[in-house]
């Protein structure tokens, strides 16, 4: 199922290429967060683009336009197929991002991060935002989609909304995907979840899925018990 990405939370490079392997042909694509690629690089971005796998770098860039244009050219020339960068850093350096990416010969998507989905209205008010969640979320995705982003990253439970707003162009990818076929959110710290096949049909053009696969007894049938309740909802 292409929609479906995997996210390689593992500690090493053995661990993420011997899931890939049995993974592919099955789902879409992998993610590389900041975990795995502070253990082991850039080269297993590039092994994996050499596999002919699609590579999600979810490193969230956030810094001065400049430095993240940059930061964005160098993934592009490592054969990512997506990035995130944070909507927090306001126009100027989504702008900028959008700009280095479509440069490329062969430009990767760039997703704006909006709100994580560890958040609750609790945290934003810590961190000084007033407005609700899903206010938050909105505004910050219709600043990613003006500044020339291909899409979003946003929890599954905005998805409607979004939708509403954006229309159906923009990418939406949802991490938080628990429940159904994905297995229980319990033990975890993702509060804003849905069901991978209600997620497709409220919206969501890519699913990021972690340790619901990886830290099953059999991640191949994990993956598998994700694809097939989402086709017989008719996705």
């Amino acid at each position: 199922m292409q929609e479906l990405l995997v996210a390689l939370d593992v500690d090493s490079r053995d661990q993420a290429l011997a899931l890939a392997d049995q993974l592919r042909g099955t789902v879409g694509g992998f993610k590389i967060g900041s975990r795995l690629f502070t253990i082991e690089g850039p080269s297993l971005i590039a092994t994996l683009a050499d596999r002919g796998d699609r590579v999600f770098l979810d490193l969230k860039y956030h810094d001065i336009p400049t430095v993240v244009a940059e930061a964005v050219r160098a993934a592009g020339r490592l054969g990512v197929w997506m990035l995130t960068v944070h909507t927090a850093g306001g126009e100027a350096m989504l702008t900028g991002a959008a700009e280095a990416a479509a440069a490329l010969d062969q430009p990767p998507h760039v997703v704006g991060v909006t709100v994580l989905t560890s958040f609750d209205e609790g945290e934003l008010n810590q961190i000084g935002v007033t407005r609700t969640l899903g206010d938050q979320v909105e505004s910050l995705a219709a600043l990613a989609v003006a500044s020339g982003l291909d899409g979003i990253v946003a929890s599954p439970r905005e998805l409607v909304p979004l939708r509403e707003r954006l229309g159906s162009a923009p990418l939406i990818v949802t991490p938080g995907i628990r429940g159904g076929a994905a297995g229980a959110s319990g033990g975890d710290d993702q509060h804003r979840t849905l069901d991978p096949a209600d997620a497709l049909d409220a919206g969501a053009s890519y699913l990021v899925v972690g340790r619901p696969i990886i830290a099953a007894a059999d991640p191949l049938a994990a993956a598998r018990a994700i694809t097939t309740a989402c086709q017989t909802t008719g996705r």
